[in-house]
């Protein structure tokens, strides 16, 4: 049982429809529509900076974070463009985002990416300079 989730596991990260920080960021500092940003990670991350406008949906590697974030997103259209994103360890140990793409796709979410973190939120998007704010959670 546990080989066959591994392998499902490895399957849809090889689906994960990714975008890189520096893309995000562009994104975010261009006129136009906003995706709906939602920081899967630990709140301790989330409390200390994040990305302006993400809203904090539980780390989706635990049954509580998981959720959260069902609920989060559940009145959202399912054509809502979306960005996940956690960044609490380099990217190939993360243990929220696989789990919180597979909820959103389960959910009939069609327009998910994942915010590819390399190595951790602070490396690839604070120490870059891209815009961060801090606070508790939004709702």
């Amino acid at each position: 049982m546990i080989g066959m989730a591994a392998l499902l596991t490895v399957g849809l990260a090889a689906e994960m429809a990714l975008i890189q920080p520096g893309e995000l960021a562009a994104q975010l500092a261009a006129k136009g529509a906003r995706p709906a940003i939602f920081q899967v990670g630990p709140h301790v991350l989330y409390r200390g900076k994040h990305i302006p406008g993400a809203i904090y949906a539980g780390p989706a590697g635990k049954p509580e974070g998981f959720a959260l974030l069902k609920e989060t997103v559940g009145m959202l259209p399912r054509n809502r463009e979306i960005v996940l994103y956690c960044g609490c360890c380099p990217w190939s140990h993360c243990p929220n985002v696989k789990p919180a793409v597979a909820l959103l796709k389960e959910m009939g979410f069609t327009r998910v990416k994942t915010m590819y973190v390399e190595t951790d939120f602070a490396k690839d998007w604070t120490d870059k300079g891209y815009p961060v704010e801090m606070g508790t959670v939004q709702k």
